[in-house]
């Protein structure tokens, strides 16, 4: 790997090797096709003279069954702001997830891209099956996960392990109760092919695809189905081509070594945050908060909700100084209103995340057993007293009621080349995943931004490197002839 120095010079000099033909103009719509207008208040508007224009799609619960229950998806489009001349067709965009809404984010997402890939491309929406307002997933109270103060996440002792082990059990029953005979049918394959149903609604012969993070698994499940449909597609943030539960403990270790990185980083700045001068002195503390909070929660807010914190503000450094405050104010006078999330975790929105996001987990292959979850959790502990396991979501798969035969296909021979981009040191989705979906891509290139801490990286850090990689191959379809390599920001300053 070269050193940071040259990275920027490498970016500089990375030239072509092909170019991507251009996406053709735009096929014969056909039935259904798609009948655009206002979109809900929830969907904020881009600043004039773009719109924002919503339709719905229905499309089979199960395909199996084409004329029996149909599903109601949402869609938006912000049409391209450029003339015909320089449009390239749609681009389809997943914020993430599983479980991740995308209706707003056709704009919010649009707002950040290059000025000429928002000239270039009609940016199209929508919230997956299960998400959002397309017919929302329902797990109920999803075994207490809800219940404020949750129990801790990391059990001690056999006792705590029956216990977590009967909440997995009891979130499966729940899941089972209010998804019902969708439970086998909100996956990642169902959602591909509901994707190429929105390409074939709008009149395309092919799409393009912006996926991040869980967006980066979508858009490899749709090239393994679907490649002769596939544009220019950029995964963002990848996540490997894994199982769900090796990823989550693949992710778990990560944060591991994420949150000793945020230790360093905060004794680096003792004057600011006061929490010691050494990083084994700012763990400390660390620990002190987090058992502070499971011997008296405050106001609901324990062990579980603090994991949760610190889970969220690790994927994102800008987020660092936060925690680090937040850390403080406990210590200083018991406030946890630093830690505490903007949204309610037990909220309508956060519920529908939630229930999806175990639901298309479980839907999309073979499930771990119980004893191995039990002794995942010991060896968890034995790297780390108190890691971080709040993305190990796809554990409560071992009691699932729907047993998938087969894992979801991911790449295909014939994809035309992609685009992988990633984080040198995102402890969400791991480097290695996007080098082990890069064996699955024949011809795809992927971009490195080294020194980078953070979750999400194209039209997110600001990197010039990066970013204009990205809109060269979206808009000239320019593809590096190798692997790019771009200079990230470092640790921010308190």
């Amino acid at each position: 790997m070269p050193s940071p120095r040259r990275t920027g010079l490498l970016c500089a000099l990375a030239v072509t090797a092909a170019v991507l033909p251009a996406a053709p103009a735009r096929a014969t719509p056909p039935a259904p096709a798609l009948h655009f207008g206002a979109c809900p208040d929830s969907v904020p508007a881009p600043p004039a003279p773009d719109r924002v224009e919503c339709a719905h799609l229905h499309v089979p619960l199960d395909r199996a069954h084409p004329d029996g229950k149909q599903l109601r998806l949402a869609i938006s489009r912000v049409p391209a702001s450029g003339p015909a001349a320089e449009r390239r067709g749609v681009l389809l965009v997943n914020p993430g997830g599983p479980g991740g809404a995308g209706l707003s984010y056709a704009v919010t997402k649009r707002a950040k891209l290059p000025e000429r890939v928002r000239r270039a491309y009609d940016v199209i929406g929508f919230d997956p099956r299960g998400t959002g307002t397309s017919e929302p997933a329902d797990c109920g109270a999803m075994g207490g996960l809800f219940d404020g103060p949750g129990p801790d996440p990391v059990p001690v002792g056999r006792a705590a392990e029956r216990a977590a082990l009967d909440g997995l059990r009891r979130t499966a029953d729940d899941c089972a109760l209010g998804v019902k005979d969708a439970l086998p049918h909100l996956s990642t394959t169902e959602t591909a092919r509901d994707m190429d149903a929105i390409r074939a609604a709008l009149g395309e012969r092919r799409i393009g695809f912006l996926g991040v993070s869980y967006g980066s698994y979508l858009g490899a499940a749709y090239a393994a189905r679907f490649p002769h449909r596939v544009g220019r597609m950029v995964l963002d943030s990848v996540v490997g081509p894994w199982e769900w539960y090796d990823f989550d403990l693949r992710q778990a270790r990560a944060m591991v070594r994420q949150r000793a990185v945020f230790f360093a980083w905060t004794a680096r700045a003792a004057d600011r945050f006061g929490l010691g001068a050494d990083p084994a002195t700012v763990r400390a503390a660390y620990l002190r908060v987090r058992a502070g909070l499971a011997r008296r929660p405050v106001d609901g807010f324990g062990p579980a909700e603090f994991d949760r914190a610190v889970y969220r503000a690790l994927g994102r450094t800008e987020r660092w100084t936060g925690l680090a405050e937040g850390l403080r104010a406990w210590l200083r006078d018991g406030s946890v209103g630093p830690l505490r999330p903007v949204e309610p975790f037990d909220g309508a929105a956060s519920r529908t995340y939630e229930a999806a996001n175990r639901t298309v987990k479980c839907a999309d292959g073979p499930a771990p057993a119980p004893s191995r979850v039990l002794a995942d959790l010991r060896r968890m502990r034995r790297l780390d007293p108190r890691p971080v396991l709040t993305g190990m979501e796809a554990s409560v798969c071992a009691y699932w009621h729907h047993r998938p035969a087969h894992r979801t296909p991911l790449g295909a021979p014939q994809v035309p080349p992609v685009l992988l981009i990633a984080s040198a040191h995102d402890p969400v989705t791991p480097l290695a995943g996007a080098r082990a979906l890069q064996h699955r891509l024949p011809g795809a290139r992927l971009v490195t931004l080294h020194d980078d801490y953070s979750h999400g990286v194209f039209a997110s850090r600001g990197n010039h490197c990066v970013d204009e990689t990205a809109a060269a191959y979206l808009v000239d379809g320019r593809v590096p002839r190798a692997d790019v390599h771009c200079t990230g920001p470092g640790l921010p300053t308190p």
